[in-house]
């Protein structure tokens, strides 16, 4: 089975990478909007199932699509607008603690012999920020790295200097828990970096 990777994450694609799997990537192209009312895990699960949906698959391939999310206290923080919603993400996160999601899907699509195969993971971590001074949330902000991630910062870059703790999968707090996609990719018939010839 050939993995199709559903999104355009960097991140994603070099999580993969770094285990020797090799993917085509084909980003999907979705609204991500939250729904009114719309609790954070339904929320990811559902981007994640219309990410996997939006892109072709053909015979022998797996379609892989993730959604990640940052919440504090009940709010999901999306990827800042700007970098002055960047600067209210970070102030927000400061000396606290929020939860990681992200939601997993993947689809092999139904073929002569073959039916249509679906699995999913919702995986949680939790992380706990450093305090933060204006003029470190000024620094990071100005950097631009917040500008594309979801909750304003990367632990896997300069935005990992703020991090005190994780519990849970680090690699999903970067994007994509790696023994959950695994996991969920096998039972569709994507073996393993360990099963390969």
């Amino acid at each position: 089975m050939r993995l199709v990777l559903a999104s355009q994450s960097p991140r994603r694609r070099d999580l993969i990478a770094s285990l020797g799997m090799s993917c085509d990537v084909r980003p999907a192209r979705t609204d991500e909007s939250r729904r009114p009312g719309e609790a954070a895990p339904d929320y990811v699960r559902r981007v994640a199932r219309e990410k996997a949906d939006a892109v072709p698959a053909a015979a022998g391939e797996v379609v892989l699509a993730a959604d990640t999310a940052v919440v504090l206290g009940g709010e999901v923080l999306g990827k800042p607008r700007d970098g002055a919603d960047a600067r209210r993400m970070l102030r927000a996160l400061s000396g606290r603690a929020h939860t990681v999601l992200t939601a997993v899907h993947g689809r092999r699509p139904a073929t002569p012999g073959l039916e249509e195969a679906r699995a999913d993971a919702l995986v949680s971590s939790a992380v706990r920020f450093a305090p933060l001074s204006e003029r470190q949330i000024d620094w990071y902000a100005a950097s631009g790295e917040p500008l594309d991630k979801a909750g304003a910062y990367a632990v896997q870059g300069a935005g990992g200097a703020f991090v005190l703790a994780i519990e849970g999968s680090v690699s999903n707090v970067v994007g994509l828990p790696l023994a959950e996609t695994l996991s969920l990719l096998a039972g569709l018939g994507v073996a393993p970096p360990w099963e390969r010839p």
